[in-house]
């Protein structure tokens, strides 16, 4: 062994260990030299959701739709005035003179009561478009935050697989040295016998169970990832191991290049959401911070309950429906109306003497008569009824949210094991790499080994970026689901 840190020293190699966080839940670093310049400062998610709500078409169409709604409270008003103009073609001859135009204006008055359950049933349909609008609003915001939480995890995937290899082509080297080594010296079969990782399952299946964190597996479930473990050792140091190496090494060359490639599609759709360029360049902050949970598991269901947009719609629908009943019922009353008939008269000549020509004014009155009764009967009923399907509706809705609110949950519970898991394990692995690294100096350790070790601290590494995501991917699911403004134009 001593033997084999003098060569490598006098080759050149240095013998440098990397020690790496201990798996927090800050994340891991990003990995940014995919633009090929210096890292820029990182774009908050809050501005990009500013800029989404600002400018996504969807949005603004269902704002505009709840401004053209709540335009309808000031439509409700008093029927207009009719006015009638007659104009005879040859004056009617009357005792009172002769009459050539008759003019008319009439006044019609709903029932007490009509004006206001209209105002209020206009209003109550304003208030249901306007939490038709909240609620596009939070699934946007979950649209644009899996892109982000996808990007910024692909970013630090991106990342590992660069350490991977980068530890990958040393330990390559310390192989082909101690070959060189044995074959020249003739080393005992013991050292000759090394173990190396061997490679695991590939990220394909892990990675496409991204999107949906209800389906998607513990992180500490199958997610290596394509990274060496060492359990698997049954490839030795020689020629042999060196060439298993190098197909490790290709395999994870050509998964760093589709990680580029999907990190583009993704930063393409991203932009689409934000209805800007899709070369507009995204920025990201250089981690993936904690998830913070402010509310208890009981607590955001009575949240949910209380503030979730569509509920609240559900809740605006059935109050309309009601002024709807009212009105169906005062339309069984009579409407009253008042008005004036004038009547101008000229004087007429009787025996060379004109007489009348006063004009006349007549006070009119008018009542409506309901009594075609069955039409009031069904609007009332169809008013009825459809409050009882508002209702029913807002019931499945709430059973729905109960179960996205326990779904949720469910996945935000197994990503905080998960982590305290992982960081354990990462606590572990670096008590190890001390042992080991003591070790080296009496020959206790190998080289090997203790990259051994480094690669499955990478591997927990891994699983700490995705035990984040999920944790993320829960906390969106239940912002979704609760009012996140009272002003519309935000």
């Amino acid at each position: 062994m001593k033997q084999l840190v003098k060569v490598l020293k006098a080759s050149g190699c240095r013998l440098q260990f990397y020690r790496f966080p201990l798996g927090s839940m800050l994340g891991v670093l990003l990995y940014l030299s995919l633009i090929g310049t210096q890292p820029l400062q990182g774009q908050s998610l809050e501005e990009y959701l500013q800029e989404a709500a600002k400018n996504n078409p969807g949005l603004q169409a269902a704002y505009a739709q709840y401004q053209a709604t709540a335009e309808q409270v000031n439509q409700v008003s008093m029927p207009n005035p009719e006015f009638q103009a007659g104009v005879f073609l040859r004056p009617m001859e009357r005792f009172m003179g002769n009459q050539a135009t008759d003019l008319r204006l009439m006044q019609m008055f709903p029932w007490r009561g009509m004006l206001t359950s209209q105002k209020e049933e206009a209003y109550q349909m304003g208030q249901a478009a306007y939490f038709r609008f909240l609620d596009k609003k939070n699934q946007l915001f979950l649209e644009v935050n899996s892109p982000w939480l996808e990007l910024m995890v692909r970013q630090g995937e991106l990342k590992l697989t660069q350490q991977t290899l980068d530890y990958l082509k040393k330990q390559e080297s310390l192989l082909l040295v101690n070959y060189q080594v044995g074959s020249s010296s003739g080393l005992s079969s013991s050292t000759a016998s090394m173990p190396i990782q061997q490679p695991t399952r590939s990220a394909g299946s892990r990675m496409s169970g991204m999107g949906n964190p209800s389906t998607t597996e513990s992180a500490g479930q199958g997610m290596s990832l394509g990274m060496p473990t060492p359990s698997m050792t049954s490839a030795y140091v020689g020629m042999p191991g060196i060439l298993q190496l190098k197909l490790q090494l290709n395999e994870q060359e050509t998964r760093l290049m589709q990680l580029q490639e999907n990190l583009a599609v993704l930063k393409i759709q991203f932009n689409q959401l934000l209805n800007r360029a899709i070369e507009s360049p995204v920025t990201l902050p250089e981690e993936l911070e904690a998830p913070y949970l402010p509310l208890e598991k009981q607590a955001y269901l009575e949240k949910i309950k209380e503030s979730n947009p569509m509920l609240a719609m559900f809740d605006a629908e059935k109050s309309a429906l009601v002024q709807q009943e009212k009105m169906a019922a005062l339309e069984g009353r009579p409407m009253l109306g008042a008005g004036v008939n004038y009547m101008p008269l000229s004087p007429r000549i009787e025996k060379g003497m004109p007489m009348g020509g006063d004009n006349m004014v007549m006070p009119m009155v008018t009542l409506s008569l309901p009594i075609y009764r069955k039409k009031i009967d069904s609007k009332i009923k169809e008013a009825s009824l459809l409050q009882q399907g508002v209702e029913f509706e807002k019931k499945e809705t709430e059973n729905r949210l109960a179960m996205q609110w326990a779904s949720a949950f469910r996945n935000w519970e197994e990503s905080n094991r998960n982590l305290n898991l992982y960081q354990e394990q990462l606590a572990l692995i670096d008590q190890q790499l001390q042992l080991l690294e003591s070790g080296l100096a009496t020959g206790k350790s190998s080289l090997l080994d203790v990259l051994q070790l480094q690669q499955q601290d990478l591997e927990y590494q891994r699983k700490v970026l995705y035990a984040t995501y999920q944790g993320h991917q829960s906390l969106m699911q239940l912002e979704a689901l609760i009012q996140n403004s009272t002003n519309p134009s935000n």
